[in-house]
């Protein structure tokens, strides 16, 4: 989930424009981590030593790792120990914006410091066993937003993020949040309110060609027109994000909430009594709008 989070923070600081994001996230899911990233990031080589061995791989035929070891920047041992590594995800979208020539490895790692000391992000955090749950930046994320059940709204922005990732994929960053107090103005949108001790109206909304491809990725299937298939592939989204929620919170708190059924609709301006808190996910196939609103 560290990946979501930087993408916004490279945003918002201007290392990267939105366009370079996108195309970066688009080709990140079919690139392969290379050694020398790997090797930089161990802090076994630096810079110059891989930009070294890649010159010389224009000279002859010989795999990096292989000059690597004829160079004496890595043994053969350090080679086979980090080919077979687990490495954090951001790692790959730095090796796909270096290639693009956004910034080279050095400044790429030095902006993921700058972010890791900002949070305070423990390095146990960024392995891929845990890269899934990082609490501290859910509650940086929703520290703007009130709520009269905090531990509730955590658990759901961090299981709904978990699910964009596990459902949708996991190529998007997520935006700067935003307060709606008078009224939310929808495009094509998906909507389910949760019962209980913790009422709250839920929102899913993009612009049409997005849902097509959101239900696409969802349903494992190519749409090419919003049609009622989309718009249940959304609902049906909704209420298994909910309903699983629903299941954590049972199983947590020992508290039942329920689920009112799920329904749709496009160009509405919805209200509600209490402010709306939305946050918006940038895919590489577009904005989807996840709006929460707690009921008092």
């Amino acid at each position: 989930m560290f990946v979501q989070f930087f993408g916004g923070f490279l945003l918002n600081k201007g290392a990267v424009t939105r366009e370079q994001l996108i195309d970066a996230m688009e080709k990140e899911s079919t690139a392969h981590i290379q050694l020398g990233t790997l090797a930089m990031h161990a802090g076994l080589m630096d810079a110059e030593q891989i930009e070294d061995v890649r010159i010389s791989q224009t000279h002859t035929d010989k795999r990096f790792g292989e000059i690597c070891v004829d160079k004496g920047y890595l043994t053969e041992a350090q080679v086979d120990e980090l080919l077979a590594s687990q490495y954090p995800k951001y790692l790959l979208l730095g090796q796909v914006l270096e290639e693009q020539g956004v910034f080279d490895q050095s400044t790429f790692n030095a902006l993921v410091q700058e972010y890791i000391t900002k949070n305070s992000i423990p390095e146990e955090d960024l392995s891929n066993k845990n890269e899934g749950s990082i609490p501290g930046l859910v509650k940086d994320y929703c520290s703007e937003f009130p709520s009269r059940n905090k531990e509730y709204q955590l658990e759901y922005i961090q299981l709904l993020l978990n699910d964009l990732i596990r459902f949708i994929g996991s190529d998007f960053t997520l935006l700067h949040p935003v307060i709606y107090s008078s009224g939310y103005p929808t495009q094509k949108y998906s909507a389910q309110s949760i019962t209980g001790s913790y009422p709250a109206a839920i929102v899913l909304d993009m612009t049409e060609d997005t849902a097509i491809k959101f239900a696409s990725r969802y349903a494992s299937e190519d749409f090419d027109t919003f049609d009622e298939y989309v718009q249940a592939s959304m609902e049906d989204f909704l209420n298994l994000h909910n309903g699983l929620f629903n299941v954590n919170i049972s199983n947590t708190y020992s508290d039942e909430l329920g689920l009112e059924p799920p329904f749709s609709g496009e160009k509405t301006q919805i209200k509600s009594s209490a402010p709306m808190f939305m946050f918006p996910a940038l895919f590489s196939f577009g904005i989807v709008n996840i709006v929460l609103s707690e009921s008092a």
